[in-house]
């Protein structure tokens, strides 16, 4: 009998110290050869936007488990790396908004102030810390008005852990992980042979199994998706494997951290048919995608059709159920929102905080076949081929 994620959270919060003697979620063996329901890929992907963060701090084991119980497709995280080179799973690049490290005194002198993309931020910085450090600390809840029940309760876990939670799911269940700011962790963080962070990220991948171009059989095995803003580790990494990426694109005033390309320069159809070749699609901030005006959404932008037209995919982020976060066009219904972007504008996936929303809209609008497996789907592709041959 596989534990219930009440269990797994209980456990996680009387054992905080377990992290030191070995991973509280076990790193996967790679011999697990049970059959799994295989990932659905005929309709938008349901992507965890760090986990099932509405409910539970964001880049958690508890929040992970949470989504993939909800039915996501895939879950995805932020990559960082701490003082010492471990790859973690963590947004930003300091630790004030969602851990206790502002309470800690033994790290009050770690506050430093570091240029982030064009700009100078104060705060205690990930790469200030060791793993065993990072360790030590508690996330809490990002947005005070989400439920904090939770706050102290879980810790930073590592890239390897994340994995491991995926691999050892009950069903075939794909990771999503971008690695954050780049051109910041390369210049505060060094790595032996004068590797770099991609490098590291692309290692990791590799070493569990993760390969293999867009739906392939290797990807539909371990289905992943390498999502980044910095268009130059995206064609850095495409050196690496064929895995499929994302090129992810931030508001229209934000520049690439990397090239310093504004908006317009990366959306322009020159630009989309040369990123074509390393990518397999894009990650835009919705708003960019329809714009607002006073809340409301204005006409659409068509960035999508000219996407589709370069043979590129789009998961708009971020969807949220809270009422501060839906356009009055919805009418505090976040299933309007998710009809208008799947069946309206037609994109691909969609990065939701609420995976278990996004799933029952899904399942009431086009549901999952049932009690299909891997197994199944082979005897049907076979039965269709035999009525063809000897024609």
């Amino acid at each position: 009998m596989r534990p219930s994620f009440c269990t797994i959270c209980f456990l996680h919060f009387l054992l905080p110290l377990v992290v030191f003697a070995r991973p509280l979620f076990p790193l996967p063996s790679k011999t697990n050869e049970i059959e799994r329901r295989p990932l659905q890929t005929f309709r938008p992907y349901n992507i965890a936007h760090r986990g099932s963060n509405g409910e539970i701090p964001e880049e958690t084991t508890a929040a992970y488990l949470r989504a993939i119980e909800e039915g996501a497709d895939f879950i995805e995280t932020d990559i960082l790396a701490s003082k010492d080179g471990a790859l973690i799973c963590f947004h930003d690049v300091t630790l004030d908004d969602t851990t206790d490290v502002a309470s800690r005194q033994e790290f009050s002198n770690r506050r430093r102030t570091y240029e982030v993309e064009w700009s100078n931020v104060t705060g205690w910085f990930v790469v200030d810390f060791t793993l065993e450090e990072l360790k030590t600390l508690k996330v809490k809840q990002r947005y005070p008005f989400r439920d904090q029940q939770y706050n102290g309760k879980f810790s930073i876990i590592t890239f390897e852990e994340f994995i491991s939670i995926a691999l050892d799911a009950s069903r075939t269940v794909g990771i999503y992980p971008e690695m954050k700011d780049p051109v910041f962790i390369n210049k505060h963080v060094k790595w032996d042979g004068g590797k770099k962070f991609e490098d590291k990220f692309v290692d990791t991948l590799l070493k569990y199994g993760y390969k293999g171009q867009y739906m392939s059989e290797n990807w539909l095995k371990q289905p992943l998706f390498i999502q980044s803003f910095a268009p130059t580790s995206l064609v850095h990494v495409s050196k690496l494997t064929d895995s499929p990426k994302i090129l992810l694109i931030d508001d229209f005033s934000v520049r690439t951290q990397d090239t310093n390309q504004s908006y317009w320069e990366i959306t322009s159809d020159d630009y989309l048919a040369y990123i074509s070749n390393y990518v397999v699609g894009l990650g835009p901030w919705k708003d960019t995608v329809v714009p607002p005006a006073k809340n409301y959404l204005m006409a659409p932008t068509d960035l999508v059709a000219r996407a589709h037209a370069h043979n590129l995919q789009v998961h708009p982020y971020t969807y949220r159920n809270e009422n501060q976060f839906l356009h009055l066009n919805f009418h505090q219904d976040p299933y309007a929102e998710y009809d208008f972007w799947i069946n309206i504008m037609g994109v691909d996936g969609l990065f939701t905080d609420f995976t278990g929303s996004l799933h029952r809209y899904q399942e009431m609008i086009s549901p999952h076949p049932k009690g299909e497996t891997a197994n199944s789907l082979l005897v049907k592709i076979a039965q269709m081929i035999s009525q063809y041959e000897g024609l």
